[in-house]
C-alpha cells in the first residue's frame, strides 16, 4: 500500500536581492514604429558621413539591422563578405553598406526569399542598375487592381500638372 502525501502550500518564489536584475521583453517592432529607419534615411546618412570604412555595430545602426543577421548574410551571400582589420574586426566600405541596404529592401520590403534575393542582385549585376534599383518604388501589386488604377491616375495627373 502506498502512502499518500500531504498536499503542500505552493512555493514562493525566492526573494530576489535589491542589486538582482529582473529581464523583461523587448517591445514588439510594428511594420509602422516610427524608430525604423527607410532605406532613403540610411542612405542620406551614409552619403553625408566622410568615414571610408564602418565597423559592423556603426553598419547595423545605419541599415537598422542587428549585428547577428548581418553576419548571417555575409555567411549566405558570400561575395558580400567585408575586408577584416588587424584586430580580426569587420570593416564595410560604402559600396558594402549600400549593397546591404539592397539586400535589406529586397528581403523586407519586396518579400524575396533568400534566394529569390540572390537570382536579382544577379541579374542587377552591378554599378547603376543596382543603385537605381535601390532608389526605384515598389512593382505594382498585380492582385490590387483597384489601387494601381489610383496610383496611375495620380502619377498621371501630377505629369498633366507640370505641364
Amino acid at each position: 500500500m502506498a502512502a499518500r502525501r500531504k498536499k503542500s502550500a505552493p512555493r514562493k518564489p525566492a526573494a530576489r536581492s535589491a542589486g538582482a536584475k529582473t529581464r523583461t521583453k523587448p517591445p514588439a517592432r510594428s511594420e509602422a514604429s516610427a524608430s525604423e529607419k527607410t532605406v532613403g534615411d540610411s542612405r542620406r546618412e551614409l552619403d553625408s558621413s566622410e568615414k571610408l570604412y564602418y565597423r559592423i555595430g556603426e553598419v547595423a545602426e545605419l541599415t537598422d539591422v542587428k549585428p547577428y543577421v548581418l553576419r548571417y548574410w555575409e555567411s549566405e551571400f558570400k561575395w558580400m563578405a567585408p575586408g577584416k582589420s588587424r584586430s580580426n574586426q569587420r570593416l564595410y566600405r560604402k559600396q558594402d553598406i549600400e549593397t546591404i541596404l539592397l539586400i535589406k529592401k529586397l528581403l523586407y520590403d519586396e518579400r524575396f526569399t533568400i534566394a529569390g534575393a540572390k537570382k536579382r542582385l544577379k541579374e542587377l549585376g552591378s554599378g547603376p542598375e543596382r543603385a537605381a534599383a535601390l532608389a526605384a518604388p515598389r512593382p505594382m501589386d498585380p492582385n490590387d487592381w483597384a489601387g494601381n488604377l489610383r496610383e496611375i491616375r495620380s502619377e498621371l495627373e501630377a505629369i498633366r500638372a507640370a505641364l
